[in-house]
């Protein structure tokens, strides 16, 4: 990575030692959280040796990490800790979590093996209270191979360039410890409509209560591991007002904090034309495509506040919708989208082999049916793609935010996806659920999802909604910001800030508003910030500069919302 620009975000280059010390499961708060973030021993080889120190959690091939290099095929990757938990910390029980780490790990704590977990992207945690000494020496050994294809791995690759990116191995989100007692909640589930809300609390801990914080508390009880909850009056959720209901789960001596919203999706037929609705009215997602990195942390920003920072910019500009583009992030990320008002169109991670002239160029120039019944027909790469997506959903269910699914992208691992979209709406039959996004298409979906960049928006409305999943893409360098001054990829491009900002105005005013009268339900605009080559953001990839200003596109999202005002009152 040395011949790149050395880009940092301005928290990057404020970073302290110790970094995400922020409650990792915001929605799955108790009182018991020591973090384990911060500087460990590593080592990157076949044998365990520890040479070097790298900050937790940001992988070893990102800046942050202050290792910066990317780790030779079929080495394995070596963590130790050393710690002493604080005075009255233990309870009972004692948890080790760990957010993600890319793709196969063992644990050991004072010698012990504790587990192993495989897949990179979600959390998984291990009881080590038997293990537990007055002083402890904890080891992760992570195994990352990448080119095997086998476990979903998204825009990764180790010879990156184009619209393919640096990889990410090893621990990347956070590693804490939490205290339970002996019988603990394990996990809470909520499934709401209108005007209710069902908490489903598994464990071993019995009967229990649960209060609701609003103008008067509210207490339930907890039979059978279920509450449900009456809600008079409801306040709904949107992007618009993001109102949130919080309540506390009491189990014996176990007692944890969560939140809910209210809010409803449904397909309408609206004059003829079959509208994506939220809450009841036509909605038009207004979005933006997200693929998740930055420029110095790689998958891990360097502080919640990047998160924070994007949602609000977009927000500024008018946009409601953020696409998490082929990678799932940390619960913080989709925490903030649900407080701060951002629906989420949220991507499966695709696995499997990419084939540019069968996925990408034929397609492009109108070859986009295709029976995918034995496309991919490795049963390994199908089994760990359905364990990805089925703990994605799982994990992601109980965010308001969170009001669409994505099972394929653009034909890149697809496979027999009539029972993909089966599966998908046992998992989850009430968001609105994409099949495949671009094309291949032939399988039961939701949501008609379009993609298109070389040619001019045509909807033609039909027995679905129809949205444009991604377009745009237009490309501008921004001198001293840029990741890879040798190379710039984006489908149009410009070299004055003023063209970019006029070139997706227009883009806007001759394509996209015009065809929401016409059955356009949302659309997608590639992307939120530059990424390596890709220079095609509305932010540099340090999130330093904004190329294009609120006051400048803010008449477009205007123009969108007068649009809608008048299917809305066509609905009435």
């Amino acid at each position: 990575m040395d011949k790149y620009n050395l880009l940092y975000t301005p928290q990057g280059e404020a970073i302290s030692e110790e970094s995400w010390l922020v409650y990792p499961r915001p929605q799955m708060v108790r009182d018991s959280f020591y973090s384990l973030n911060g500087w460990w021993e590593f080592g990157c080889g076949e044998n365990k040796a520890y040479t070097e120190k790298i900050r937790v959690p940001f992988a070893p091939e990102s800046r942050l990490s202050l290792v910066g290099r990317a780790h030779m095929k079929g080495d394995k990757l070596f963590y130790r800790k050393r710690f002493s938990l604080p005075e009255g910390f233990v309870k009972k029980r004692v948890l080790l979590n760990i957010g993600a780490c890319d793709q196969v790990c063992r644990v050991s704590l004072n010698g012990h093996e504790i587990g192993s977990h495989e897949g990179g992207y979600h959390p998984f945690a291990f009881d080590v209270t038997d293990a537990l000494l007055e002083e402890n020496e904890l080891e992760i050994c992570a195994a990352d191979e990448l080119e095997k294809h086998e476990f979903p791995y998204g825009k990764q690759t180790d010879k990156r360039g184009g619209m393919w990116y640096t990889c990410v191995s090893g621990v990347w989100q956070t590693v804490w410890l939490e205290s339970v007692p002996e019988k603990y909640i394990r996990k809470i589930s909520v499934e709401t409509g209108r005007d209710y809300a069902l908490i489903c609390v598994e464990g071993d801990t019995g009967e229990g209560e649960v209060s609701v914080s609003g103008q008067t508390e509210r207490v339930f009880p907890l039979k059978d591991g279920k509450a449900r909850i009456e809600i008079p009056d409801p306040v709904l959720w949107s992007p618009e007002n993001p109102h949130l209901y919080d309540f506390t789960v009491t189990c014996g001596e176990d007692e944890v904090k969560s939140y809910f919203a209210l809010r409803t999706l449904e397909v309408k037929d609206i004059g003829g034309i079959k509208r994506m609705c939220l809450n009841g009215k036509p909605y038009f997602f207004h979005g933006v495509l997200d693929q998740g990195y930055y420029s110095d942390g790689l998958f891990t920003p360097a502080a919640p506040e990047n998160y924070e920072n994007d949602i609000r910019y977009l927000k500024s500009l008018g946009f409601n919708t953020i696409r998490k583009h082929i990678k799932a992030e940390p619960e913080w990320f989709y925490y903030l989208c649900d407080k701060m008002g951002m629906c989420v169109w949220q991507d499966m991670i695709n696995n499997a082999d990419y084939h540019f002239l069968r996925d990408t160029l034929l397609p492009t120039i109108g070859f986009k049916k295709r029976n995918d019944k034995r496309m991919h027909g490795n049963e390994i790469n199908r089994k760990r793609f359905i364990e990805c997506m089925e703990e994605t959903v799982l994990r992601l269910k109980n965010h308001p935010s969170v009001v669409y699914w994505t099972i394929f992208n653009e034909g890149w691992g697809q496979f027999d996806s009539q029972r993909m979209y089966e599966k998908m709406k046992k998992l989850d039959a009430s968001r609105f659920i994409a099949t495949v996004s671009g094309w291949f298409k032939g399988a039961d979906t939701d949501v008609s999802a379009e993609h298109v960049y070389f040619k001019p928006v045509r909807i033609k409305a039909g027995h679905k909604p129809v949205v444009v999943s991604e377009f745009g893409g237009y490309a501008y360098q921004v001198k001293g910001h840029v990741f890879n001054s040798g190379k710039e990829y984006g489908y149009k491009k410009f070299k004055k800030r003023e063209e970019l900002v006029r070139g997706i105005v227009s883009l806007y005013e001759r394509e996209i508003v015009p065809a929401i009268s016409k059955g356009l339900c949302g659309a997608i605009y590639t992307q939120l910030s530059d990424v390596e080559d890709e220079t095609n953001g509305l932010l540099t990839y340090d999130r330093r500069i904004v190329k294009v200003q609120p006051e400048e596109f803010w008449p477009v999202s205007q123009a969108i919302n007068e649009e809608v005002q008048k299917i809305q009152k066509g609905q009435d």
